[in-house]
């Protein structure tokens, strides 16, 4: 898994898998999941980010940032 935190766009980006995202879908405001060519949920996208979180966890969030174990 992988997060990216962008100050600039105001979003958070959690990837679940490295496969190439073939379609995005704003599933409910602000919240955005991307699909692999077989229609499973690799990544998601948390717009607005400063205001569903607070600076704290914010600031967690820059601090630990996982990545990828393993290649999918």
């Amino acid at each position: 898994m992988r997060i990216k935190l962008d100050p600039e766009s105001n979003a958070l980006h959690i990837r679940f898998a490295e496969r190439p995202i073939v379609e995005s879908e704003e599933v409910t405001k602000g919240l955005i999941l991307d699909f692999d060519d077989q229609g499973r949920v690799v990544g998601l996208e948390i717009l607005n980010v400063s205001e569903q979180f607070s600076p704290e966890d914010l600031q967690s969030i820059q601090e630990e940032r996982p990545s990828f174990n393993k290649q999918d």
